[in-house]
């Protein structure tokens, strides 16, 4: 792999993740790299690969590689890295039964590594990463997170329009928002989102108008603009007043967005 750092998308559920995943998928394919869009291994490492496992020689890849399959990532190359993360987790599995492995951290990052072999760097989406920073600054620890901000209001209507089975979905625009809230809190308490070397935040509409993204492909070193057309911008809600605490914490995120 290049020198390059990881990239870590994250971002609270119809912030345009999946869009921005979109854009960094086929400009890394374009340079011999892989951005794997919904990968989520890290996510499921954090939950089982630990101390206890390793003890009890016990490593549950049946679990991981059903939870990969269960809702499979898409890009342009994730059939191919699912097979590879199967095959990795397969033999980790016989190591730490064999008692080789000690180790839990050193493990998942092992563990991605292994996934990601090949590619001239790496990447991935996933907006839980939002609520897990310790565990996943512990487990990519050199990764730049690129966090992507969308007018509260708008995620809010978004969320209640949101079709499918996703019991986790809130009732109502109250709800909505503060789940939003909530979502943000980490991020702006962690010590590691101040430093902009390792962190960028950008927001929804300037991405979309391609600031943001000359902005982004000039920290990550990597050219976005040719897939600007896979964003799709949907203007700001202007009719509903932000309750005090959102208004609040949207202004510290615009703050970190350099608006």
């Amino acid at each position: 792999m290049s020198d390059a750092p990881p990239v870590i998308v994250l971002g609270a559920q119809r912030s345009g993740t999946t869009a921005l995943a979109s854009v960094l998928d086929a400009a890394f394919d374009k340079v011999g790299g892989i951005f794997t869009v919904n990968g989520k291994l890290p996510y499921i490492l954090h939950r089982w690969v630990t101390a206890a496992d390793l003890q009890a020689r016990h490593l549950r890849v049946d679990e991981m590689i059903w939870a990969l399959h269960r809702k499979a990532p898409f890009g342009t190359h994730s059939e191919r890295w699912l097979g590879t993360t199967e095959t990795v987790l397969r033999a980790a599995a016989v190591a730490v039964s064999a008692g080789a492995v000690a180790d839990p951290v050193q493990l998942r990052r092992d563990v991605l590594a292994g996934a990601y072999a090949g590619a001239t760097r790496f990447g991935d989406k996933y907006n839980e990463y939002l609520l897990e920073l310790d565990a996943l600054a512990e487990s990519l620890p050199d990764a730049h997170w690129v966090l992507l901000i969308r007018n509260p209001e708008a995620v809010a209507r978004s969320t209640l329009r949101w079709a499918g089975d996703r019991p986790w979905r809130p009732s109502d625009r109250g709800a909505a928002l503060a789940k939003w809230v909530a979502w943000h809190e980490p991020w702006l308490a962690h010590p590691r989102t101040a430093d902009q070397r390792l962190c960028t935040v950008v927001e929804y509409s300037q991405l979309c108008a391609g600031r943001g993204l000359s902005r982004l492909g000039s920290r990550l070193d990597v050219d976005l603009a040719p897939y600007r057309e896979l964003l799709t911008e949907s203007p700001a809600p202007t009719d509903a007043a932000l309750p005090t605490r959102v208004r609040d914490t949207w202004t510290r995120l615009l703050g970190q967005a350099g608006l």
